[in-house]
Formats: C-alpha cells, structure tokens, sequence
C-alpha cells in the first residue's frame, strides 16, 4: 500500500510500525509468561520435595520479562535505518542493561537461596547451611556488595570504559581507606571469625587474658564481657582472637587442684586412711566426679607430708559451693580420724657457749 511505503526519518511507515509491533509483542510475551509461571510453573515446582526449583521460578521470572523487552526494543532497533551514532548507543546500552539484567537476577537468586537454605538455630538441619543469626545479614549484604560490584565492572567495561584505569584509581583509594581503617577492618573479620569458629558464644563462661566472666554480646567490632563484679568490659575483637580464650562453659567437669599438709608425726597407716578419705570424697559429694581423681603422697616437704589432691566438679554444678562441700566434708572426716594440718614452723637449736668452753 501507498501509505505504508512513505518513509518517515529514514525508514517507511511499515518498518515502523514492524517494530512497534514486535515491542507490543514483546510486552504480550512478558504477560503471558507471567500468567504461565504463577498459575502453572510455580504450581508444579509446590508438589516437588526441593525448594531450589522454587527459588529459581521466582527469581528467574522478573528478570527474564525484562530481558525480552529489552531484547524486543533492540531488535526492533537494529532493523530500521538510523544514524549510526544513535545505533551505537542503543547497541551499547543493550548491552549494558543486559548485564545488569543478568546480576539482578543472580543477586535475587542469591538473596532467595540464602532465606531458604540458611538458619541460626542450635539444632542441626539437613540440607541447610548453618551461620549464626547476626551474621546472616553481613553475609548477604557482603555478597550483594560483590556480585553488583562485578556485574558494574562488566557493564561498564561492555560500555567502553577503560576498567583497568577505573579498577587502578579505586585501588590506590582501597588502600589509602583500608590504611585508615585497618583497625576497624580487623575488628570485622575478628568477628566473622568468631562468629564462624564459633570459640564461644553469647552465654558462655570464659576466661581471657586475667579476667573470667560471662560473653554477653559478640559484635562485628567487639565482644562484651560481663565478670563476676557486675561490670562490663568490651575487648576489641581482633584482640579476642590474637589471645588464648578459655571456654569454661565447654568444660565437661571443673579440675580442681589442691595441695594438703599433713604433720611430720603421721604416720604410715594415718597416711594410707588420709588417701582412702579423698579418694572416697565423690561416694559422699555427688558434684564430684569418679573418674580422672588422684590422691598422691606427692613429697616430703619443708614442714609437712604433701598430698596431691586432683579431682573434678560435674559441669551442672555450681563450681563455688561444690568446692566448699569438699573442702569441709575433708576438715571433718580428718578431725575424726585425727589427722592433723601442718603449718609452717621450725626448729631452732641453741647452743651453750659457756658449757662448750668449759668442755675444752
């Protein structure tokens, strides 16, 4: 027809109106796909036993509308006759929005897999990855971070940005910022580390450097303490993994180490019955355990006869008033049998200088 041959900005009316419709066609497409995942798609993944399937309908569905219609408008493009400078940057901005297509897509993926398949709970889940609770949104904020960060790099560099000279000037800035935050920077990974290796965790006893308390908080940047005065210290974390750490809370029993004294008049047989009482101490204290006891005669010492006394506090008990049990049920059964504590003394002989003198 005569009216669809009249050329309008270099093509004729046809081939524009060949492109609109492959557009609308496009958008069309996009519509019916919608309708197809949500009412067929998704339906059929429900009744399978894995969510990954789920997950990926979900995710997939948004970014591939978005891809066809951008597909759409290049290809609608590309077939008419335009300035080659406006050609140039549809075709670069094609392919710039196409990859930032692309990480949209495996960002939501990511973000979608993450809410399904981690969980901070104690109790182990099949199929699942364990991060604690307060580390899960660092790590998916740490990996959103990196995949837009490439999937940018990508983009620009499909847009003829030179990269290496744009990843160089950021470089020389990482390191002038990481120079200035390096304490907070290994405060971070100090806590991603704990939060990982999980040495200890929010409730536990333990001891570090000369302090024991209570971990009442484990932040990115620090770790707080609660001692046995009430008051609260903040160790930074990098510290925290520098140093020895003692988890008490994971001790199966409490080691307890004693040393006890008696007279240099005991004798063999008294010894023998100081050994009986201790080594029978747990048939009386049910916090102590059997096993790993010992109840040497360990040396003969300045002022008195040494015994060794290693023994174990069950973990439920309270270590302080178990420890006090022991020690009076000790004082009572050897006041009975009549054995006596050494204290430290010693003997001073005197000499007559006189009676010697005259001796001579």
């Amino acid at each position: 027809m005569y009216i669809l041959e009249q050329v309008y900005y270099g093509n004729t009316l046809e081939s524009w109106g060949i492109s609109l419709l492959i557009v609308v066609g496009a958008i069309v497409l996009d519509k019916c796909l919608t309708l197809l995942n949500k009412h067929v798609f998704l339906k059929l993944a429900a009744k399978s036993a894995s969510q990954l399937d789920d997950i990926l309908l979900k995710t997939l569905e948004r970014p591939v509308v978005l891809g066809i219609f951008l597909a759409s408008i290049w290809i609608a493009a590309s077939r008419l006759n335009l300035d080659p400078k406006i050609t140039g940057i549809i075709s670069r901005s094609y392919q710039v929005l196409i990859v930032l297509n692309i990480t949209w897509f495996v960002a939501r993926f990511i973000l979608a897999f993450l809410n399904e398949y981690a969980y901070s709970e104690n109790e182990p889940k099949k199929g699942k990855i364990r991060i604690d609770n307060r580390l899960l949104p660092v790590v998916k904020r740490g990996i959103l971070i990196l995949v837009w960060i490439i999937g940018i790099v990508m983009a620009l560099n499909n847009a003829g940005v030179k990269v290496t000279t744009l990843l160089g000037t950021l470089g020389i800035g990482g390191i002038a910022f990481a120079l200035a935050a390096q304490d907070t920077i290994k405060n971070i990974f100090g806590g991603v580390t704990i939060y990982t290796d999980r040495p200890f965790r929010i409730g536990d006893v333990i001891r570090y450097d000369s302090m024991e308390g209570t971990v009442r908080d484990i932040g990115l940047r620090s770790t707080r303490i609660r001692l046995a005065d009430k008051r609260v210290v903040t160790i930074p974390n990098y510290k925290m993994m520098d140093a020895a750490v003692i988890n008490i809370s994971a001790e199966t029993g409490r080691r307890v180490l004693m040393t006890l004294g008696l007279t240099y008049d005991t004798d063999f047989n008294q010894m023998q019955k100081a050994l009986d009482i201790l080594k029978g101490m747990p048939d009386v204290i049910p916090e102590m355990h059997h096993k790993e006891l010992s109840a040497t005669f360990s040396d003969f010492g300045s002022s008195s006869l040494n015994i060794t006394y290693i023994y174990f506090i069950r973990k439920s008990a309270d270590i302080r008033e178990s420890t006090s049990k022991v020690n009076f049920e000790i004082l009572r059964r050897f006041n009975e049998e009549g054995l006596d504590f050494a204290f430290p003394s010693q003997t001073v002989y005197l000499e007559n200088k006189d009676s010697k003198d005259s001796k001579g």
